[in-house]
């Protein structure tokens, strides 16, 4: 296609899609429902707040109830104060001039040219120098070391194990001094030993770009024969004492927990595959956390992550979608929420940005879609608008990433495109420590880079629980239409309204029901609070 061509092509697709989203925004107004008073008051209060500032609008928006969040890696999520007081307790040692982990080694005391962690920790510009390392505080781009290279630069490699009790605990806390009151958390089992027998097994030597059902299942049958499952108790039982030690830590009780305390924020996990090694080991981890998803409840779900600029994660993006089609036809039960879009103009070639979103969707199975930034650079962009929308596939959307990251933000992003497509969107921080954020931060971001009102804010916290992973069928009668409850609930609810039976027979069958219910009693006392 000539240049002439392309342009005339993009004026005419650019023009259809915003004629798209115009349209959309109009039926969007005539569809909406009138704000309560209770809301009027509190968009009111909002809107007060943001003319104040940033740190008046964080203030008001820190208690408003934000629901579930369904994009957090918890590694990322750890902030790095957090990993150097563990490197102390651990006993490890740094590099004090590259500001790194230095490698394990044996034996006792630090290998010449390092020291340990407690002794750089005194030194408050070495301190300085590794919090700034660990994570994006104060970082600047200079020439070929952007916010991408530094995100996932690996800084913390070599860094503490074993922690994950104390992270979840950290993660929880954070999560209930921020009115929330779920979360979708991207971790599981080590699987060291079951995911080392990939390499022992053979890629099919004619599968580079595309390979067959039948192969795969070769390979699912190769892994399995050699004991790819064995570790499967022992990584539940690594789970097990995860959650023992998160709740010693913030000393739960088997009381019920106060709303505000983190013993009372619920959990599930979403094993998550790394993309970026070679095929078989892919398919292996895949394997893996399907069979996990099928036996443990805590886990609800599969991800696929890694840059998704890299050389494997684009050669092989086509490939890893069909492994997640065929295990999808083998396990139909297991949700999928995929890392899928996270790129922009310029990061790879143009034709990397026309197949991703779709392609995890139509292919991969993708309830949910993480990121989803390059959705209007795609093939037909305003046909998968309307086929997400049509399917109610959401998207986790993560402001202060794609801003660091890839450098999208404000105008750039395509958040506004796909409220007016009606394509269901949440806020989540992806990794808050990493970016030095909380999920407060990302409703700030949104309301002051996107224009984003009270209404539609506490429409992203309703759609985080209605495509959350929790079983049970919904509180609300029609998917993502938040104006009418199941008749069994429709009665007013207010901060200490009681269900009715009818009401409460569905809330303790659901998992997803109660939980919104709870949402809404947050909203009406949240609401009622403001002046």
């Amino acid at each position: 296609m000539s240049i002439a061509s392309f342009r005339h092509s993009y004026v005419v697709f650019a023009g259809f899609t915003m004629g798209l989203i115009a349209f959309a925004s109009v039926m969007s107004q005539a569809q909406s429902v009138a704000p309560t008073a209770a809301e009027v008051r509190a968009s009111r209060a909002f809107d007060a707040a943001k003319k104040l500032g940033t740190p008046d609008l964080y203030a008001f928006l820190k208690p408003m109830p934000k629901g579930a969040e369904l994009h957090y890696h918890l590694g990322g999520g750890i902030y790095a104060e957090s990993t150097l007081d563990e490197a102390v307790r651990q006993g490890i040692c740094i590099d004090p001039v590259a500001a790194r982990f230095a490698p394990h080694h044996e034996g006792p005391g630090c290998p010449a040219g390092t020291i340990p962690a407690s002794e750089a920790v005194k030194d408050q510009k070495l301190y300085d120098r590794l919090i700034n390392a660990f994570s994006m505080r104060s970082f600047v781009p200079v020439n070929g070391y952007d916010g991408h290279d530094q995100f996932f630069s690996g800084f913390r490699a070599n860094g503490p194990t074993g922690f994950m009790g104390e992270w979840l605990a950290e993660v929880a806390t954070r999560a209930a001094d921020q009115n929330e009151t779920y979360l979708e958390i991207m971790t599981g089992p080590s699987f060291r030993n079951s995911l080392a027998l990939s390499t022992k097994v053979k890629w099919p030597v004619d599968a580079d770009t595309s390979v067959t059902r039948e192969e795969l299942a070769g390979m699912r049958d190769q892994l399995i024969a050699a004991g790819l499952f064995n570790e499967m108790d022992a990584g539940r039982k690594e789970m097990d004492d995860a959650e023992r030690v998160q709740r010693s830590v913030e000393k739960c009780t088997d009381a019920p927990a106060q709303a505000s305390s983190p013993c009372s924020i619920k959990m599930h996990y979403i094993f998550t595959i790394i993309r970026s090694g070679a095929p078989a080991q892919v398919f292996a981890q895949a394997l893996l956390g399907f069979q996990l998803n099928s036996v443990d409840p805590r886990f609800v779900g599969i991800n696929i992550a890694a840059p998704e600029d890299g050389r494997v994660s684009m050669h092989d993006y086509h490939l890893h979608m069909q492994m997640l089609d065929y295990l999808h036809s083998l396990y139909p039960k297991v949700n999928l929420s995929l890392h899928a879009g996270e790129l922009a103009p310029g990061m790879v070639p143009p034709e990397g940005l026309r197949f991703h979103i779709r392609e995890a969707i139509e292919l991969g199975h993708a309830q949910r879609i993480g990121h989803g930034v390059d959705v209007l650079y795609e093939d037909d962009a305003a046909g998968l608008l309307k086929e997400m929308a049509a399917k109610h596939i959401s998207v986790e959307i993560n402001l202060t990433s794609n801003d660091v990251i890839l450098g999208v933000k404000g105008a750039d992003h395509p958040l506004s495109g796909y409220i007016a497509a009606h394509v269901p969107v949440s806020l989540s921080t992806d990794d808050e420590g990493n970016s030095r954020i909380d999920l407060t931060h990302e409703y700030v971001k949104a309301a002051e880079e996107q224009h984003i009102d009270y209404m539609e804010l506490k429409k992203m916290a309703r759609t985080s629980f209605e495509h959350s992973f929790l079983t049970g069928e919904s509180l609300w009668a029609a998917p993502d239409d938040f104006a009418r409850r199941k008749p069994a609930c429709a009665a007013a609810i207010t901060a200490t309204s009681k269900p009715t039976a009818a009401c409460e027979a569905l809330l303790k069958g659901s998992e997803k029901a109660a939980a919104q219910w709870e949402l809404e009693q947050r909203y009406a006392a949240f609401e009622a609070s403001l002046p």
